[in-house]
């Protein structure tokens, strides 16, 4: 496996976690490195961890923040 590939895999815990119950995808990704770009795009979706899923959260944060917030006054 390309180097930078396993330096950014084990820097990032979701991607690490996910490889040790999920082996297959070593061997995906061996064989074709552009396959990382899947892997990185699947445990973006998996985790939660888009910039639309933490947008999302955050509104929901405020939404709940802000009832409570009402709900005191």
């Amino acid at each position: 496996m390309d180097p930078i590939v396993v330096k950014d895999i084990y820097s990032k815990e979701h991607y690490y976690e996910y490889l040790k119950e999920n082996s297959y995808w070593i061997k995906i990704i061996n064989r074709d490195r552009n396959k990382y770009k899947d892997f990185v795009k699947f445990i973006k979706e998996k985790y939660k961890l888009r910039t639309t899923d933490k947008l999302d959260n955050l509104s929901g944060a405020i939404g709940v923040l802000s009832e409570v917030l009402s709900n005191n006054k």
